[in-house]
């Protein structure tokens, strides 16, 4: 047996080497480019989460996000508004499991009724939370200029407990 390597002019085995054939990679291409066209002339496509603009009846453009909400970056702070111990602490461990980026639970003032309060984008977060600790979606509001516990202005989403999570 012979230790040199064979030279260019010499054969090679059958099938070392695929190469497909010119009309394989002809409707290889065709079919990206067809693909992507498509994909470019399609209305409405939009990735989950983008920002969507309507105008209202009175003229005035509004922004809303549809899609899924990124449960990991929309930061929750659960206030308990009631005399009930630990409810505020039951709630973000709720919220964890369901894996919201949830921050230590607080306290507020007395909440005749449970509150989410959202600040600006996080509307749907806001309702998801509502279905999920089974409360109606008319809890949700705005946050606007409420502050229903210090130090929470910046916080995505500030659930304030009431008696009707108690019970």
């Amino acid at each position: 047996m012979s230790d040199r390597m064979p030279s260019s002019h010499e054969a090679r085995p059958a099938g070392s080497h695929y190469q497909p054939s010119l009309w394989v990679v002809l409707v290889i291409v065709v079919l990206f480019i067809g693909g992507a066209v498509l994909m470019l002339r399609t209305p409405g496509a939009s990735a989950p989460g983008s920002p969507t603009t309507t105008t209202t009846a009175t003229g005035a453009p509004t922004t809303t996000t549809t899609g899924v909400v990124n449960k990991a970056k929309v930061t929750v702070q659960v206030a308990n508004g009631t005399n009930v111990t630990g409810l505020a602490a039951s709630y973000t461990q709720k919220l964890q499991l369901l894996n919201w980026a949830t921050l230590p639970p607080g306290n507020s003032t007395p909440a005749g009724r449970t509150i989410i309060y959202f600040n600006p984008g996080y509307v749907n977060a806001a309702r998801e939370i509502a279905a999920e600790i089974k409360m109606p979606a008319s809890i949700v509001r705005p946050r606007g200029g409420a502050n229903p516990i210090a130090n929470a202005a910046h916080d995505d989403i500030i659930l304030v407990l009431g008696p009707n999570a108690a019970g």
